[in-house]
């Protein structure tokens, strides 16, 4: 292996004083070599974008979103208050800011509840079934049917079968079953075979295997598909609220465009999508803090 590496970089690199060589022409060390840490830097151009805090951009679009909507409200799409400016918006969330507390912590509190219930289930399957062809199977076209079932059409039947917010709960855990699984078993699969080799070579079976390489090796896509599922179990919530429920964001929704409060209902959709975005980029702060190897652009690398 040394022998190798010394043959490729002799090649690449010759000798000492030779070109790539530190002491070389060209070499990395010397001025606007590649090994020169200010090089990209000082000649702007990759260095300079990637000094660049991510979220720059994200505000940036979220600033011309709202530019936008504003220029559209009070020009084309001025017929009646159907869209609110922006600001009537900002207004509705303050004189409401009570309704929208409450509805949230509602909604919040299913959400979180059908989340971890989803996200458990889908997690302890996948592992605990990896690796047996025929239960991965079913389990996988268990997981198709839930994502494939229409939210909607199931949702009167657990409102029919279960009291209280059961129903909602379920959708909500529903809603992330199978995103969750998915990213966990690719990420088992994912393992490096060399390490699974060393294991295997030193007397582990499959158990240790999946406890010192596979779980680790399945944390970034896991935490992926867990920064999807936030935001669609406050979605699943909100669907199940507007089944039947007596709080919550779907009901104040509801009561409002029956009322035809188009402010607060605008405001409160915008609280359910700051609730969902708060949701996706907790769980990326934390895959980011528990999977500091993962490449930063990578989703289960968090921000």
């Amino acid at each position: 292996m040394t022998t190798l590496q010394d043959a490729g970089f002799g090649a690449t690199g010759g000798g000492p004083g030779g070109p790539g060589r530190p002491g070389g022409p060209g070499g990395s060390s010397g001025p606007g070599g590649s090994g020169d840490p200010g090089a990209g830097r000082r000649g702007g151009g990759v260095g300079a974008g990637a000094d660049r805090p991510v979220w720059i951009g994200g505000a940036v679009g979220i600033v011309g979103i709202v530019a936008l909507w504003w220029v559209l409200a009070v020009t084309v799409l001025d017929n009646g208050g159907v869209v609110p400016t922006p600001w009537e918006v900002v207004r509705a969330l303050w004189d409401d800011h009570r309704l929208m507390w409450t509805s949230a912590k509602s909604t919040v509190a299913i959400a979180v509840k059908g989340w971890l219930i989803g996200n458990g289930l889908a997690i302890g399957l996948a592992v605990v079934f990896f690796g047996v062809p025929v239960v991965e199977r079913v389990l996988l076209q268990i997981g198709v049917a839930s994502y494939c079932l229409p939210i909607i059409a199931i949702g009167p039947i657990l409102t029919t079968v279960f009291d209280g917010s059961t129903p909602q709960i379920a959708l909500a855990g529903i809603s992330v079953f199978f995103t969750t699984m998915v990213g966990t078993l690719l990420g088992l699969r994912a393992a490096d075979p060399a390490s699974l080799d060393v294991v295997r070579a030193s007397g582990g079976g499959g158990w240790k295997q999946m406890r010192y390489i596979r779980l680790r090796a399945a944390l970034p896509s896991t935490f992926a598909g867990l920064q999807i599922a936030a935001p669609a179990a406050v979605l699943g919530a909100i669907i199940g609220e507007f089944l039947g429920a007596d709080r919550g964001l779907g009901v104040a929704m509801v009561h409002s465009q029956q009322a035809l409060e188009v402010p607060r209902t605008w405001a409160l959709a915008a609280v359910a999508s700051a609730v969902a975005g708060l949701g996706y980029a907790l769980t990326a702060l934390v895959a980011r803090l528990v999977t500091p190897w993962a490449p930063r652009g990578n989703p289960g690398g968090g921000l």
